[in-house]
């Protein structure tokens, strides 16, 4: 039995559900790295970025490539990248919005004293 899309979807997005992940996919999207490079840029002890690389893989959100002894990942998609970008436009329009209610409930404590 073929599992629900909703649910394929839920999975998905659990892959993402770890800062590190997307940090990941962040650096990914700009271009490949091999994970010595990544370190510095996660802050993640080598075997922990590992296993997060391995969520990423396991979901084939990331591919990889040899080239002697360095392992390169890289995005299996530039819609990975796209969805990134719409994450972040999303979170500037409800950040925005809660400025300003912020801004409003400020503006009424000043108001009332």
């Amino acid at each position: 039995m073929r599992k629900p899309l909703y649910q394929a979807k839920a999975e998905f997005f659990k892959a993402l559900a770890h800062p590190a992940r997307i940090r990941v996919l962040e650096l990914l999207s700009v271009r490949e790295h091999s994970v010595g490079e990544m370190l510095p840029e996660v802050g993640l002890e080598a075997a922990h970025l590992s296993q997060q690389l391995a969520v990423l893989r396991k979901m084939n959100l990331v591919v990889t490539r040899k080239e002697g002894s360095t392992v390169y990942y890289s995005l299996v998609s530039p819609h990975v990248a796209e969805l990134l970008a719409v994450a972040r436009r999303i979170l500037t329009e409800v950040l925005a919005i809660q400025v300003e209610l912020l801004d409003d409930l400020r503006a009424a404590q000043t108001m009332a004293h």
